[in-house]
């Protein structure tokens, strides 16, 4: 009989949402509370909600680190807010780590466990 190895990972959810002090002008149109979801390689917003282009590329280096476990000590684990690209917004984006989700290898990529 072949023995079954198990391929699968986990990473953990994202949530991404904006912060601000009150009544703080907002220069991406973004309203404090907006946000998306992170969930795998897939970006979820509500209907009807955008997402700046500019901020998403801001933050989009940090999400693949903050999907995974990190060491207790790492400031990875620790921070969690980004300040806005524009050096004249006050914005902040809360990163918050949500349930992990488990996926498996052979289901996100072609390339096998081991293979070059």
């Amino acid at each position: 009989m072949a023995e079954t190895k198990d391929d699968g990972f986990e990473l953990y959810d994202l949530r991404v949402e904006v912060v601000a002090p009150p009544g703080a002008k907002i220069w991406c149109n973004a309203e404090p509370g907006d946000h998306f979801e992170l969930r795998g390689e897939m970006l979820y917003l509500p209907p009807g909600q955008g997402f700046s282009i500019y901020s998403l590329a801001a933050i989009m280096p940090l999400l693949a680190a903050k999907q995974r476990e990190t060491h207790p000590n790492d400031w990875m684990t620790s921070d969690a807010e980004v300040a806005c690209p524009d050096p004249n917004c006050p914005s902040r984006f809360r990163i918050t780590r949500l349930g992990k989700r488990r996926f498996s290898h052979a289901q996100t990529t072609a390339v096998p466990v081991g293979g070059d």
